[in-house]
């Protein structure tokens, strides 16, 4: 176990002590150059921010507003996150790849 996957559970333990809901994103597979591989995780925490990583940058983002919606259905998604060239974006530094990304909520467990 990485000191980030330790702080990542520590971190949905101190959510489920605290009786709030968080998300945790895992990236399960990926296609091309990634900046994260398979098993990057990331805990999102509204109350506490986000620990770990699945990448960065706008890809980051796009999981960031899936798990706020995955706190308001409270229903699991698989999120794309296309990290090819974009002919119209401002820098030629895109990784190039593709990453799927399985963003799940985590609710405190009742007593």
């Amino acid at each position: 176990m990485t000191n980030e996957d330790s702080d990542i559970y520590q971190g949905i333990l101190d959510a489920q002590r605290a009786n709030r809901p968080c998300v945790l994103a895992t990236v399960v597979a990926t296609r091309g150059s990634t900046p994260r591989k398979n098993g990057a995780k990331m805990l999102v925490d509204p109350a506490q921010g986000l620990i770990g990583t699945v990448g960065g940058g706008c890809g980051e983002a796009e999981v960031i507003t899936a798990a706020e919606r995955t706190l308001e259905t409270g229903k699991p998604q698989m999120v794309r996150v296309d990290l090819t060239d974009d002919p119209l974006a401002w820098t030629g530094s895109v990784c190039g790849g593709i990453l799927e990304v399985f963003v799940e909520p985590i609710y405190p467990e009742s007593p």
